[in-house]
């Protein structure tokens, strides 16, 4: 059985020389390869061939079959490491909580120990005829929230 170790070897200083970072990496008990890399400028599909070069010219079909799937983390696609996070600072997210409800708002930071999202919302103020703009700053743990993603907007 091919080990995750081993595709650690192969491409960790490859991708630290190139500025990006490995979202998912998996070997199912079949040997199903599954890498998924990005970085803060974005992964191109000519790196992904190259990757998927460098982790094919190190295993032989022959002595241990294997499937290979390399590809860069999509657009709205949910975060699943700190690289992630950092990389959308300043962009609109999406933060869904275990219970199903979710807000929106302008990822602010993102640190080892948990994210900061900024959320604008109208608020009526007592007193007042018309609804206030009120921003506010949420911190979050990454196990308080079931999932993170970016919000593509065309204005």
């Amino acid at each position: 059985m091919i080990k995750v170790e081993k595709i650690h070897e192969l491409i960790d200083a490859k991708l630290e020389a190139d500025g990006c970072f490995i979202v998912e990496l998996t070997v199912s008990a079949e040997n199903d390869i599954r890498l998924v890399v990005d970085s803060n400028k974005g992964v191109s599909i000519d790196y992904c061939i190259e990757l998927n070069g460098l982790i094919e010219g190190a295993f032989d079909r022959e002595v241990e079959d294997y499937s290979l799937e390399v590809s860069s983390a999509g657009i709205g696609c949910e975060f699943k490491v700190l690289g992630q996070y950092k990389k959308n600072i300043g962009n609109e997210v999406e933060v869904t909580y275990p219970n199903g409800s979710h807000i929106k708002g302008v990822l602010v930071s993102a640190e080892e120990s948990g994210f900061v999202v900024e959320v604008s919302e109208m608020v009526k103020v007592e007193g007042q005829k018309k609804k206030q703009l009120q921003v506010k700053q949420i911190e979050l743990g990454y196990n308080d929230v079931k999932n993170v993603k970016d919000i593509i907007s065309f204005k």
